[in-house]
């Protein structure tokens, strides 16, 4: 049945927690200097936990600061785990201007302008079969899972609502299919899938399912949300982003990123081994905190405004 996912938030763009170390503020003082005259041709930023606030919105100081940068002729992209049934709240997050990686990296989409039609660049999807055989390689080592699935990867299919199985405690209050655990997948490809464990922590059961699943098969993270995540292999929000670079001509080592999930790992590394900048906010995980060469207020403190400001102001007034 098609029902509506209860209400534990304000609405679908409001995480369900206020992480720890979301409103402190980091001083940026020197932040030109320390960096040695190095500055980004595109910024590409996570959107929940660290562009939006807690609410789930973009405040004035961040949509101003991310207005500067257009204006001075650097995208801003978004990277987000989200997929592409909520492409509307990605797009007003990003004022619906340039190129936003949804679902990890699995779509990716041009904004219309000017009454054109949004222009999907990417889309992968995982075969039915496959995902079957993961979901029971993790059980094996897991016990018995949650499951919902974001439908085939197909752009009509993956705008429909969320598949979910009954109990799965979805955190976000979502228009979606309640369904029996053997009718949650569907019967082509999936974009991707979340399990859930009544009894594991996100952290364990990723480690978990690590050992088990082959990343030639399978890709797998967490976004912080208490469940993981599977995915196509080779699907991360690097490959995502690298498909926005080659739109634009830039390479990584151009890039300023900002994150603070496990599953913003793949384009923090990829960033920063090209010679590139990465920037946690300081309600980040352990993990992400330790891999980003850079940290920033957290993401109810306009985080990614604040460093932005600093960066190209130099210390002078906000924009």
């Amino acid at each position: 049945m098609t029902a509506h996912l209860p209400a534990r938030a304000a609405n679908a763009l409001t995480a369900p927690h206020v992480a720890n170390g979301s409103e402190d503020v980091v001083d940026l003082a020197g932040l030109p200097a320390q960096l040695a005259g190095w500055r980004p041709k595109l910024v590409a930023s996570d959107l929940d936990g660290t562009l939006l606030t807690s609410t789930g919105e973009v405040t004035a100081r961040t949509r101003a600061a991310l207005t500067a940068c257009w204006d001075a002729g650097i995208p801003v992209v978004g990277v987000t785990g989200r997929g592409p049934r909520l492409l509307e709240s990605v797009r007003g997050a990003l004022a619906g201007r340039g190129i936003a990686v949804l679902a990890q990296g699995g779509y990716v989409v041009r904004f219309g302008t000017d009454g054109d039609r949004d222009e999907v660049l990417r889309t992968v999807g995982m075969p039915r079969d496959v995902a079957k055989s993961v979901i029971a390689a993790i059980e094996d080592v897991t016990g018995e899972l949650i499951v919902a699935v974001e439908d085939a990867a197909e752009q009509a299919e993956a705008l429909e609502p969320l598949r979910v199985q009954h109990g799965f405690d979805w955190p976000y209050p979502e228009p979606a299919h309640l369904l029996p655990r053997h009718e949650v997948l569907p019967v082509g490809a999936v974009l991707k899938v979340f399990l859930r464990s009544a009894s594991l922590g996100q952290d364990e059961l990723l480690a978990r399912a690590r050992q088990v699943v082959d990343p030639a098969v399978a890709e797998l993270t967490h976004a912080g949300l208490g469940f993981i995540e599977v995915l196509p292999p080779g699907v991360t929000k690097a490959s995502g982003l690298e498909v926005v670079l080659a739109g634009y001509g830039i390479g990584l080592g151009d890039v300023l990123v900002f994150g603070d999930m496990p599953n913003d790992l793949p384009m923090i590394d990829a960033v920063t081994a090209a010679g590139g900048r990465a920037v946690a906010v300081t309600n980040a995980h352990p993990a992400v905190r330790a891999a980003a060469g850079g940290l920033t207020s957290g993401h109810d403190a306009d985080g990614v405004a604040r460093y932005l400001e600093a960066l190209f102001l130099d210390g002078g007034p906000r924009v």
